[in-house]
C-alpha cells in the first residue's frame, strides 16, 4: 500500500473508532437519563449473583450505572481506551468487548457477594486496560506496545486501587474478572504477523 493510502486507511480507522466510542458513551448517558427519569428503574438490570433469572442481565449490566457520578467516572477511560482498542479494527474490538462483557458478567454472577447488585462499564474498562496492556507485546507491534505503556502510565494506579478488596461499594471482583478477560482477549483475538515482517 502506498504511503498516502496507508495514511488514509489509518485516518478512516481513527474516524470510525471515534464515532463508535462517542456513540457508545452517549448511549450510557442517555440510559442514565432514562434511569433518573424512571425513578432508577434501570437499576434492576444489574447483576444479582446466583439468581438464575439474573443471567439475562449479564450484558445489559455493562451499560447501566448507579447515578451521574458513576457514569461520569467511567466516561473518560472508556472513551480513550475504547478508541485505542478500536483502532485495531471495529469487528475485532466488538469481539473483544463481547468476550469481556460476557465473561465478566458471568463471573460476577458466580462469585459476587450475596444480596449485591453489580452494574457499570468498569468491568469492560478493566478489560480494555488488560487488552491494551498486553496485545502490543503479544503481536509484536510497536504502536500497540506504546498504547499499552500509555494506558499503564495514565491509569495503572487507578486500576490497582480498583482491585483492592477493601473498598466498599465497589465490585473488585468485577474489576479483576474484567482485567483477566481482557488479557485473555489479547491472546484469543491476536493478529497474525507473517514471519520476518514487522508491523506498526
Amino acid at each position: 500500500m502506498s504511503g498516502a493510502g496507508l495514511e488514509q486507511s489509518r485516518g478512516d480507522r481513527a474516524r470510525a473508532a471515534a464515532k463508535l466510542m462517542l456513540g457508545w458513551v452517549a448511549l450510557l448517558w442517555l440510559l442514565e437519563v432514562v434511569d433518573a427519569v424512571s425513578g432508577h428503574a434501570l437499576d434492576d438490570f444489574g447483576i444479582v449473583p446466583r439468581e438464575p433469572s439474573e443471567l439475562i442481565d449479564v450484558v445489559p449490566a455493562a451499560f447501566i450505572h448507579f447515578g451521574w457520578a458513576h457514569v461520569a467516572a467511567n466516561t473518560v477511560p472508556l472513551l480513550v481506551m475504547g478508541f485505542l482498542a478500536a483502532l485495531g479494527g471495529i469487528r475485532r474490538f466488538l469481539a473483544v468487548c463481547a468476550l469481556v462483557i460476557v465473561a465478566d458478567g458471568l463471573g460476577v454472577w458466580l462469585i459476587a457477594p450475596d444480596r449485591t447488585n453489580t452494574a457499570g462499564a468498569s468491568g469492560l474498562i478493566f478489560g480494555l486496560f488488560g487488552f491494551l496492556l498486553v496485545s502490543g507485546f503479544v503481536e509484536r507491534r510497536l504502536l500497540g506496545v506504546m498504547a499499552g505503556l500509555l494506558v499503564g502510565a495514565v491509569w495503572g494506579s487507578s486500576i490497582l486501587t480498583g482491585l483492592a478488596p477493601t473498598q466498599t461499594g465497589v465490585s473488585w471482583q468485577g474489576h479483576l474478572l474484567g482485567l483477566v478477560a481482557g488479557v485473555a482477549a489479547a491472546f484469543v483475538f491476536r493478529r497474525r504477523v507473517a514471519s520476518g515482517v514487522a508491523q506498526l
